[in-house]
């Protein structure tokens, strides 16, 4: 019998079934040991991987065939938004906005520059600045308007570059796509106040005569504006005229929720109104044929089991609202409290995560949510609710682009490493020499600028140099799985299991996995050491004559705990919730 079974049916890749019983394991094992074997001959046996741009990213192990309900944000997850085009137009509101309560004329001149911001940056209310920092508050990069800030001057407003990021009264975290807009306008307000002579810069803000404008002041001026422009404002409106300039539409969205259909419930929960939700999805369902050309063409709710809107996230996932049904023709609300089972065909607003897995069956980690927001989507649904998630980050395309295409300055960062290493190859702590290392590190610094502003000025959104952001500890924090789309599911079965990588230490991705005799020539003070010993720990004789302290000899009922003898220790996050019998 063929342990591997080719299946042509799928359209997107081969699919591959291992059946693997009692009586074929045995041969199994002997294949891969023979495959095994044939790459100890110098060749290296090279995991199968899917193109990169294909891939979807493990932070924590997930079985896929557990899973049992899809739920979707709708902005920026399924419904993605044309960058620069839509950030153009709700920073050219947002500026319309603030001019028209009082702010000078001139800011009407600023174009938006995709190349100035990047997500997770925080805004500091004190100084105006905007700080790119790691998970510990530790600052990597500072700009104050358009002024890149160097070590000497970040350490005159942070001693020891360093911020209290539980400081929310001051500093502001600017994660979402919707913020890449005011995170620019931020700057450019900062840079405008800064240097034209009508104003006097202070250490808090800017004074024109006896007036003073706080960057606090500013900073809540600006995030009123960006609320106006998104719900009292144009920016939907539009936003709906011109949907081909800013709104993506994805041919393959079909034919994913309808496969999700089909091996469980779909779910759509976004904040959004029903108006403008039912107006975006029809774009993005208007093919003129259903999940596969040829097919007839569907609704676009009937690719969901449920559908929510003005939903609150992220008050949504803890207490919630009242969970009310909608009018579609109308859009308004009917009068009245929800209460029965779940209807096919209706859209219900409000409610709650706890409402929803009543009405749907299911809760925890059954479900695979899939989201945009760090926060409103991911953490809130994962800490409160228990549910697996999926990070949707559409800038990781470019970082996987320039991680790849500008792999030559990765390589000589490697290999500047191996030169300063064999500058100290022969030296120990009795050596005179200093070896001037100056150059090198000249270069090193140079190198990783390049590299940085491959990304855009603000860098990469997950590191700065060897130095991994806030944005990227919040990513591999909250997130099970992440990509630059969702549609990238497409390309794995749903029977797949995604395997998180090993997290590897300095003393673990530094070290080759050579034979280390942790005895022979080191200190005795670094030889601590719990799996050898010179006592067999294991002679029961031996411990009943250390460990007695009693003529009495009463023996306690375990004198020593065993070593397991199953698998009892968790390792991935998949791997604990049904122990097989």
């Amino acid at each position: 019998m063929s342990l591997i079974s080719y299946n042509p049916t799928k359209d997107y890749a081969p699919t591959l079934k291992l059946q693997i019983t009692e009586a074929s394991m045995s041969s199994w094992s002997e294949k891969l040991n023979a495959d095994l074997s044939g790459a100890m001959d110098g060749s290296t046996m090279k995991k199968y991987r899917r193109e990169a741009y294909h891939r979807v990213f493990v932070n924590r192990s997930l079985a896929m065939e557990k899973i049992k309900c899809f739920g979707f944000d709708m902005d920026y997850t399924l419904a993605v938004y044309k960058s620069p085009e839509y950030e153009s137009l709700g920073f050219e509101l947002t500026v319309e906005h603030l001019i028209s309560i009082g702010y000078p004329q001139e800011l009407g001149s600023f174009v938006y520059d995709p190349m100035f911001p990047t997500r997770g940056l925080i805004f500091d209310t004190s100084h105006g600045n905007l700080l790119k920092v790691d998970a510990y508050g530790n600052i990597l990069v500072c700009a104050h308007g358009f002024n890149f800030m160097r070590g000497p001057e970040i350490r005159e407003q942070y001693p020891n570059k360093f911020i209290q990021r539980d400081d929310t009264e001051r500093f502001h975290i600017l994660n979402t796509l919707f913020n890449l807009p005011e995170t620019y306008l931020f700057a450019c307000l900062v840079d405008f106040f800064t240097n034209c002579p009508r104003y006097t810069s202070c250490e808090t803000g800017f004074k024109d005569g006896d007036l003073f404008m706080s960057f606090k002041s500013m900073f809540q001026d600006v995030r009123d504006a960006v609320d106006w422009v998104h719900y009292k404002g144009s920016l939907k409106e539009k936003t709906l005229e011109n949907l081909e300039t800013y709104v993506v539409k994805e041919p393959k969205l079909p034919l994913l929720l309808s496969r999700m259909n089909e091996i469980g419930k779909v779910f759509l929960v976004t904040n959004s109104d029903y108006k403008y939700t039912n107006k975006i999805m029809t774009y993005m369902f208007d093919f003129g044929h259903g999940p596969q050309p040829g097919s007839p063409p569907r609704p676009w709710q009937s690719y969901f089991d449920l559908v929510v809107v003005d939903a609150r996230k992220p008050l949504f996932f803890s207490e919630g609202t009242v969970l009310r049904q909608v009018d579609k023709t109308t859009g308004h609300l009917k009068i009245g409290t929800h209460t029965g089972p779940l209807q096919q065909g209706i859209v219900y607003s409000g409610g709650s995560s706890d409402i929803m897995g009543d009405l749907l069956g299911t809760k925890g980690k059954d479900i695979l949510y899939i989201g945009d927001h760090i926060f409103g989507d991911i953490l809130k649904s994962k800490k409160r609710q228990g549910w697996r998630t999926f990070l949707v980050i559409p800038e990781l395309a470019q970082e996987l682009h320039v991680w790849t295409d500008k792999s030559t300055l990765f390589e000589e960062l490697q290999s500047l490493d191996v030169f300063l290493a064999e500058l100290y190859k022969h030296l120990d702590s009795s050596s005179n020499e200093r070896p001037d290392i100056s150059a090198i590190q000249r270069r090193i610094k140079k190198v990783t600028h390049d590299m940085d502003m491959c990304y855009g000025m603000m860098g990469s959104l997950f590191r700065s140099g060897s130095r991994q952001t806030l944005f990227a500890s919040q990513v591999m924090r909250y997130a099970d799985l992440y990509a630059a789309s969702f549609i990238n599911l497409l390309y794995y079965p749903f029977s797949y299991l995604f395997r998180a990588a090993h997290v590897l230490m300095p003393h673990e991705s530094t070290v080759e996995h050579s034979h280390v005799d942790i005895n022979d020539g080191e200190s005795p003070m670094a030889t601590r050491n719990r799996s050898t010993s010179t006592v067999d720990m294991k002679d029961t004789e031996f411990k009943w004559h250390h460990l007695t302290r009693s003529v009495s000899e009463i023996k306690p009922p375990n004198l020593f705990p065993q070593t397991p003898q199953e698998i009892t220790h968790c390792h991935d996050e998949d791997d604990d919730e049904e122990e097989e019998e």
